[in-house]
């Protein structure tokens, strides 16, 4: 064969190939959705969490912010619901273990102390996230934060949980130390010296 008709050969055969990979087809497997989650009224009724506060001012950089609160499934303003008063604010997730340890210290705390805790859930669905707070019997003010923007605007870490002190006057702390707490002890005193 003459080096050119072969040469010609080959790229047709190549071209044929090409048409053939890129060619649609109509055997092409359905987009895989996930497996439904849990009926969120139903978990959200089960779950029995409050409302959530309705301040008129709040931490300036979170003014603006739209999150939802899970004892209502209503939008809620970030600033307003965590605005007007002293609050403890726990990041934490469904998958995050450690978390799962310290939520039912925040509720502990809560009940016998003076300043609220807030939580706010990260990087879950509510249906999730209402399962696992009734499941440790959590029942708490919680908000979700679906699309980011509160963990944003508070620059929150990678590493869950973290802990905020949210005071009255609109100051927002990083609670460094203990950065997990593991008694009700460890919270009342980052509270306390929050406070002071």
């Amino acid at each position: 064969m003459i080096p050119r008709v072969r040469w010609l050969v080959v790229v047709a055969v190549l071209g044929l190939a090409a048409a053939v990979a890129l060619w649609p087809r109509g055997d092409e497997p359905a987009p895989r959705t996930p497996p439904p989650g849990p009926d969120v009224a139903a978990a959200r009724a089960a779950a029995g969490l409050p409302g959530c506060a309705d301040a008129a001012e709040g931490p300036q950089q979170l003014r603006g912010v739209t999150t939802t609160c899970l004892g209502t499934g209503g939008p809620v303003d970030a600033a307003a619901a965590l605005g007007g008063r002293d609050v403890l604010l726990n990041v934490w997730a469904t998958w995050c273990q450690p978390c799962k340890e310290e939520l039912p210290l925040l509720a502990e705390y809560d009940a016998g102390e003076g300043i609220d805790v807030v939580t706010l859930a990260v990087q879950s669905g509510q249906g999730d996230a209402l399962v696992l707070l009734r499941a440790l019997g959590v029942r708490l003010e919680s908000l979700i934060d679906e699309d980011g923007s509160v963990a944003a605007a508070l620059r929150v870490p990678n590493a869950l949980p973290a802990s905020y002190l949210l005071k009255a006057d609109g100051t927002v702390s990083f609670i460094g130390e203990p950065r997990l707490f593991r008694t009700v002890a460890d919270i009342r005193t980052a509270v306390a010296e929050g406070l002071a």
